[in-house]
């Protein structure tokens, strides 16, 4: 798996993201909603579908949904300064549910998930973090899509990656309806962006914490491994070797798991204890 092994040393905590906008250094901000984006919510008809923006900004997808007629939107966002602006814009609108605090500690659930510039702003060493928790606030049958950047970048945020690295990522967890380039990119991200619309599958998506790895030669043995175990579909290590997500068509015990890799004694796997 050619994953991206970036690992990032900024603290991209609510600090971290509040000061950017109390300082309007919000070079991500376009102004308007991102044509790539307004495409992908113009294939979807129902309108009632309960809708989550992760990392949400300037709500700019959520007032392109409103103009559409869609009417159960919720916004997140980890800086209190960006909702203040939001309850501004959207002054007690009943369509617009706005949530200061962190994604990754939400627990409803949602038909449609919006990707726009949240994935490339969280640590590479999070994205099977993002995954396992998209997985998990998603109903069933439900659809997240948006844009992921085809490029890379010297540092981040924001940080790229690569088709290839997408769909090792989310194979199994959720069946690819659309993964291509975009066309209709604004002109700083052309040829650098692409579109996607994955469904959730009915599968077990569930993520541990990995002790022991220290190169990537170890983690692909590993996830070979445990690929091998009847009934998983897929398994990744993330970018700085701290946990395993496995995907499977049932829940693996934990001693198999661990069985798996016991020919290193210093390898384990475990439920988190955060």
């Amino acid at each position: 798996m050619n994953c991206c092994i970036t690992v990032c040393d900024k603290p991209l905590d609510e600090n971290f993201w509040d000061g950017q906008w109390k300082s309007n250094t919000i070079g991500w901000d376009i102004g308007f909603v991102s044509p790539p984006i307004a495409s992908l919510i113009d294939l979807i008809d129902n309108k009632s579908a309960s809708i989550l923006i992760p990392g949400c900004g300037s709500g700019y997808e959520a007032e392109y949904l409103l103009s559409q007629g869609f009417t159960n939107i919720s916004l997140i966002d980890i800086s209190e300064s960006a909702c203040n602006i939001l309850q501004k814009k959207f002054n007690n609108n009943s369509n617009i549910t706005i949530i200061h605090g962190d994604f990754f500690k939400l627990d409803t659930h949602f038909d449609l998930i919006i990707e726009q510039t949240f994935f490339c702003a969280i640590p590479p060493q999070w994205r099977t973090k993002y995954l396992w928790k998209m997985h998990q606030l998603l109903n069933k049958n439900g659809i997240l899509m948006g844009l992921f950047f085809n490029r890379t970048f010297e540092a981040g945020p924001p940080f790229g990656g690569n088709e290839d690295e997408y769909r090792n990522l989310f194979q199994a967890a959720f069946e690819f309806e659309i993964l291509t380039p975009a066309i209709n990119s604004i002109e700083p991200r052309k040829n650098s962006e692409l579109q996607f619309l994955y469904r959730k599958n009915e599968v077990s998506v569930k993520r541990y914490e990995f002790l022991g790895i220290t190169c990537n030669g170890c983690r692909t043995e590993i996830e070979e491994k445990i690929k091998d175990i009847p009934n998983v579909l897929n398994a990744t290590i993330n970018s700085d070797f701290s946990e395993i997500i496995v995907v499977s068509n049932n829940e693996i015990p934990l001693d198999l798991l661990n069985q798996k890799i016991a020919y290193d004694a210093k390898y384990k796997i475990q439920v988190f204890t955060e």
